[in-house]
Order: C-alpha cells, then structure tokens, then sequence
C-alpha cells in the first residue's frame, strides 16, 4: 500500500487549500482513511476519516465546520478540503490506512497502519 499527498504549499489565513491522497496497491476502495497532521514541536494529531463506505466521518474539533473530508473511488482519492484557514492550521498533513475505526480508536495513530510521506501547509497570517 502506498499513499501519495499532494496539493500543499502557502496560504493566507482565511483561505482554502485542497489536499489529495491516491492510495496505490491493494484494494483502495476497501480502505478506511483518515489525515493527520503534526506541527513543529508538537505530537502528531488527528483531523479527519473517512469510512471505506463514506457514510461515516469523524473531524477534529479544531476543524469541524471548516475541513471536509470526501474521497472518490475511481481515483482511489481522499480529498480534505481547508477553509477559514488560520496560522494554528500550519503543519505537515499526513493521510493514513486506519485499521480500526470505532469511534474509541479511531482518532489515535496506532488504529492507522500505513502512511503517505507528509506534506507541508503553511497558513500566513
């Protein structure tokens, strides 16, 4: 299984930037997927999944109402669309396989098991 993000650079605040995953190897549309970030000096957190089904959908609280998270099977592409983006925002932004998604786990990085390489946000203010 490989994950490739795509879609990072600058933004100012109050903006929008839309992040991509394409999953490669196995069975995409079976994968549960979820994206993270980690911002310098911090541990690594949870933003949003999304379920192989779609149907169900998690967001941080931190970015609930301003990210939307959404795949599309025939490009086998998690999107996490980023609005109201603010400088707090800035951070390596990862996707990831989750193997569990119960709603006790499924915001913490050992339920994941395979991850993209990270790519860079950088919200100005």
């Amino acid at each position: 299984v490989q994950l490739t993000e795509s879609g990072g650079g600058s933004v100012q605040a109050g903006g929008s930037r839309n992040l991509s995953c394409t999953a490669s190897g196995g069975t995409p549309s079976t994968y549960n997927m979820g994206w993270f970030r980690q911002a310098p000096g911090k541990e690594r957190e949870f933003v949003a999944l999304i379920s192989r089904s779609g149907n169900i959908k998690d967001y941080a609280d931190s970015v609930k109402g301003r990210f939307i998270i959404s795949r599309e099977y025939a490009k086998n592409t998690v999107y996490l669309q980023m609005s109201s983006l603010k400088a707090e925002d800035t951070a390596v932004y990862y996707c990831a396989r989750a193997k569990e998604i119960r709603s006790e786990v499924r915001r913490k990085i050992e339920s994941y098991d395979y991850w993209g390489q990270g790519i860079q946000v950088t919200v100005s203010s």
